[in-house]
């Protein structure tokens, strides 16, 4: 990771320099290194040793944030980006510092939403603010756009969990549950089921005057599960630590746990790092099972 932060950085340089330094060919540098940021990225979820990826990603986060900034429209990047900013959130901070890993997923939201908010359609029934025109202007998007818009939902939904006390919430929760749904019509393989997981949490972690309903949640990660073929361990995750627990079935809980534990090493080589770091997760999950039954 750290070679592959400066090996990026001394082709911005090079390339940048073949082009003079402008403003514009340092953009056209940017816009062609897609495909070498989609293979550092692929580098990173192979990768099962957690703490390298861990002392490696800070850098790779402020390499994105200036890219973006030679760049600022480029889709992928910013989706990228949005990625990167949820992933170390998610699996690095959240845990032990709420408050800024809520800055992280707003960050992350940010940036997926730039993505989003370059159809102009779109960017204007988000601005109107009411769900039924956020909901209608879905409707401009393809199957191309689900990695921003699940990007976008996600940390939504993430920062909206660290933030339970903002009025906002209420208002931005349908929102994200119109957006995922619209994922898994579009496209809902993308990430292995993700858009799924994530509806299922967000059915669960409600009530039910809140919209929750944990029939529907279950069915959704049911969905992931079977698209995922069961092999990304995230999911299981996410369903014992709200599922198991909204209906407060301690058993379920600690089996869940246990089998994402047990799980073997070579279960998903291409996400080896999301396995990793939730068997991990589940670990410290049951260590502190006393404390949440």
């Amino acid at each position: 990771m750290r070679r592959g932060g400066f090996i990026l950085w001394v082709c911005l340089f090079w390339m940048a320099g073949l082009s003079g330094c402008s403003s514009v060919g340092l953009k056209i540098t940017v816009d062609s290194m897609e495909p070498l940021l989609e293979k550092m990225n692929t580098a990173v979820n192979k990768n099962s040793d957690v703490q390298l990826v861990k002392d490696a990603l800070p850098a790779s986060l402020i390499q994105l944030d200036g890219i973006i900034e030679a760049s600022p429209n480029n889709t992928k990047v910013l989706v990228k980006a949005a990625e990167a900013y949820y992933g170390y959130s998610f699996v690095f901070v959240e845990d032990q510092d709420r408050d800024r890993a809520a800055r992280l997923y707003y960050k992350s939201f940010q940036y997926a939403l730039r993505a989003l908010k370059k159809n102009k359609k779109f960017a204007r029934a988000f601005d109107e603010g009411s769900t039924e025109a956020f909901t209608a202007g879905l409707e401009v998007f393809g199957e191309k756009d689900v990695p921003a818009m699940f990007w976008t939902a996600s940390s939504w939904l993430s920062w909206a969990g660290l933030n339970v006390d903002d009025p906002e919430i209420f208002l931005a929760l349908p929102k994200i549950e119109a957006m995922l749904k619209k994922c898994c019509e579009l496209d809902e393989s993308y990430r292995y089921g993700a858009a799924h997981t994530a509806l299922g949490t967000l059915l669960a972690s409600r009530s039910t005057a809140m919209g929750g309903d944990l029939e529907k949640a279950k069915a959704e990660y049911d969905r992931a599960f079977k698209i995922s073929e069961g092999k990304l361990l995230i999911f299981p995750l996410m369903y014992a630590k709200y599922y198991a627990y909204q209906v407060q079935d301690r058993e379920l809980y600690l089996d869940i746990l246990n089998g994402i534990v047990s799980a073997p090493d070579d279960l998903l080589p291409e996400m080896a790092f999301v396995n990793e770091a939730s068997r991990q997760k589940a670990q410290r999950m049951i260590q502190q099972v006393d404390n949440v039954f």
